[in-house]
């Protein structure tokens, strides 16, 4: 029984605007991008499992780590990041992309694939729906579990997926001309109502206010501490976390004061980075 090639893609470099270098920032002994990797990887329906850097020479460690760990790297644009994407799934003959940020040490397998399977349709049994899927006849163009308003969210920040098919990313890739949409990768999927066809994923409680991503030093000091209350493990979920946040409720004041970016802030240094 065939199936669909689905790839995911990591996007990483060092040069974050407001915690520089932080891909590379030890969190429990290892890098951040060396969770992320890892627990990419323990998602079910993923096949490969992709860092995506840039050619800049401040992303040479980034390559130079991936290189000494065996992970599958691609090196492409610093300031057109949708362009990153569509090469590096050309190139590995993605069918399925999955993007995940390297700034996610927290992304939760099971939250993957939740969002891939309903991207593919649940419920889709029969051998033959999967070899219409991997002849490129898919339900969705594209599946998310966070968008912005008016779609909204109800996982926490820092488990973000989104899932598209290959041919749907040529198209945006070719379409797309505004800065945001290169620097944010997936906007010109959502930002204008019937474009292409689009599955929300939710999750029955709204856990969106809480922020388990990793952009200032806030961040990073709640994920530590996150981290060390799961010593050597790197298979515990996102509910545990949560359990942990109910009995330390203390726990979300570290970051509380940190502003999320909105879809439409582009780097000034470039006008478009990732």
């Amino acid at each position: 029984m065939m199936k669909p090639n689905i790839i995911a893609i990591i996007q990483a470099r060092m040069a974050s605007s407001r915690l520089p270098g932080k891909v590379l920032l030890d969190v429990a002994g290892r890098p951040m991008l060396a969770h992320v990797v890892l627990r990419t990887r323990q998602a079910k329906t993923v096949d490969q499992v992709v860092v995506a850097t840039t050619i800049e020479a401040a992303d040479d460690p980034v390559a130079a780590y991936c290189a000494r760990q065996g992970f599958l790297c691609y090196r492409g644009s610093q300031h057109d990041v949708l362009d990153r994407y569509y090469q590096a799934a050309r190139i590995f003959g993605a069918q399925v992309v999955v993007r995940i940020t390297a700034d996610c040490p927290l992304i939760d397998p099971a939250v993957i694939d939740k969002t891939v399977q309903a991207f593919l349709g649940q419920g889709v049994k029969t051998g033959a729906e999967v070899n219409e899927m991997a002849e490129g006849h898919f339900p969705y163009d594209f599946a998310a579990n966070r968008l912005p308003p008016p779609w909204g969210r109800t996982y926490p920040i820092g488990l973000d997926t989104e899932v598209c098919t290959f041919s749907a990313l040529e198209r945006t890739w070719h379409e797309a001309d505004q800065p945001y949409q290169r620097e944010h990768v997936m906007p010109y999927f959502y930002d204008q109502p019937g474009r292409f066809r689009v599955r929300m994923v939710n999750h029955e409680v709204d856990y969106g206010d809480l922020r388990w991503t990793v952009d200032t030093a806030e961040d990073l000091e709640l994920v530590r501490k996150i981290f060390a209350h799961f010593p050597g493990r790197e298979d515990f979920s996102w509910l545990e976390v949560l359990q942990v946040f109910e009995r330390e409720t203390e726990l979300r004041q570290i970051n509380a004061q940190v502003r999320h970016k909105n879809v439409h802030d582009v780097d000034p240094r470039s006008g478009s980075q990732a």
